[in-house]
């Protein structure tokens, strides 16, 4: 088993880098953010660590990985769905929740495998991602000078 700092780290800087990726293309003003790459980071950190605490394990047999294959394959169409194209090239809407269904099912298959810790840690991080990630996106652009936000008027990247 995974210690619990372990995980933090895996989990934390895959968050952290992917934030800073995001952050990197939204203030070039690029239709993807620091939220959503954040959630791209996290979800596929935590699909590795459970694959990597699993196969010390030997509890993902060659069928559930076929499985785990089938439902990322899936659930990347099923995000796809919900990502909207409206007005100029540029503007793009439902990334972020693309990418939420995305770390959904992440979750799922880490709960699945009975890892509880990682599901926990992935959890918590995704809501502090969600529920403050918006705020932290807003000032360091403001800070950074990005490309004028025509999002900041029609809400938040959904």
């Amino acid at each position: 088993m995974l210690p619990l700092w372990d995980i933090l780290l895996r989990l934390g800087v895959a968050t952290l880098a992917g934030g800073l990726i995001g952050l990197n293309r939204d203030l070039k003003g690029k239709p993807i953010g620091m939220r959503t790459l954040s959630l791209v980071g996290l979800a596929s950190a935590l699909l590795v660590a459970v694959s990597d605490q699993s196969a010390a394990h030997d509890q993902i047999t060659d069928a559930s990985a076929r499985v785990i294959q089938g439902i990322l394959t899936g659930i990347g169409f099923l995000g796809a769905g919900v990502i909207v194209h409206t007005g100029s090239r540029y503007e793009v809407h439902g990334l972020t929740t693309a990418a939420c269904v995305w770390l959904a099912a992440c979750i799922g298959v880490a709960c699945g495998a009975g890892h509880w810790l990682i599901v926990g840690v992935a959890f918590v991080i995704a809501f502090v991602v969600l529920i403050g990630g918006h705020r932290v996106e807003h000032r360091l652009h403001r800070l950074l000078g990005g490309k004028s936000e025509e999002k900041s008027t029609a809400g938040p990247e959904d």
